[in-house]
């Protein structure tokens, strides 16, 4: 198994500003009126409540990182409210600078072209991300872009043979195997605990999503002959060590480390 990969999950939130801005909203409605009078017209029309890829703010982007010198945790957070470009930007500075593979659950189909659209308005560049093959010709046969390719391994649609009706939940999928899964949350909880100022317990699940999607991915490397068995469990115990140590500081590292057990 090779070095650096860079598991990533975000968390997003209606983007209000965006839908008044698109709806022509007048100054004197308030953002939870433009948002209801958006909700009750999906409702009419029988469609989902779940707001388009392009009206999805990024709140957090929450990372695995392993390479040769062990395993780190870290979130990107919106704290401000300002700062979505310069989370996104940061991301793609970090694939930039390690050019690692990337893992997700279901980051084809949801949080990659999320980062594009958002990544657009923000004015965000990702030379290395966007690189097909004209820079670097080993690109032009395995890169982020392509679906099929390993620089980007979406796990949940490569699990599915591409075929979104197999596609199976990340919670399920960690629970059946061992994990933990999701503790506490879930996505539709993140918007109104976002309205209630709760946005350090949003970060704590997006980590803890991320760290299920590093566990299922490791699951997979013993899978495909990446890990030897023994090699597995050196990895499991590198983890369980790194959330122990992060514990200390992180109360949600304690819970999540009781549920596995």
């Amino acid at each position: 198994m090779s070095w650096p990969v860079l598991v990533f999950d975000i968390e997003t939130i209606p983007d209000i500003a965006g839908l008044r801005a698109l709806r022509g909203a007048s100054p004197e409605t308030t953002d939870e009126q433009v948002h209801a009078a958006w909700l009750a017209e999906r409702k009419e029309h029988g469609q989902s409540d779940f707001m388009p890829l392009h009206l999805q703010r990024v709140l957090v982007i929450s990372c695995v990182f392993r390479n040769a010198e062990g395993l780190r945790i870290h979130s990107f957070v919106d704290r401000d409210g300002q700062s979505e470009g310069k989370i996104i930007q940061t991301f793609f500075n970090t694939v930039e600078k390690h050019v690692p593979q990337l893992v997700s659950w279901n980051g084809g189909g949801f949080d990659l072209p999320v980062l594009h659209y958002r990544g657009l308005q923000h004015g965000v560049v990702a030379d290395k991300y966007w690189d097909l093959g004209d820079d670097d010709r080993d690109f032009k046969w395995n890169n982020y872009i392509g679906r099929y390719h390993m620089r980007h391994l979406d796990l949940m649609d490569l699990l599915a043979m591409y075929q979104p009706k197999n596609n199976a939940p990340l919670d399920a999928m960690a629970k059946l195997c061992g994990f933990p899964g999701k503790l506490g949350m879930d996505g539709s909880a993140v918007y109104p605990a976002y309205l209630d100022g709760k946005l350090e317990d949003i970060r704590r699940y997006c980590e803890t999503d991320v760290m299920n999607t590093y566990l299922l991915y490791s699951r997979f490397q013993k899978m495909r002959g990446g890990f030897l068995e023994k090699e597995y469990e050196q990895e499991i115990a590198l983890v369980k060590d790194t959330l122990g140590n992060l514990a200390l500081a992180e109360p949600h590292w304690n819970e999540y480390l009781s549920a596995w057990r």
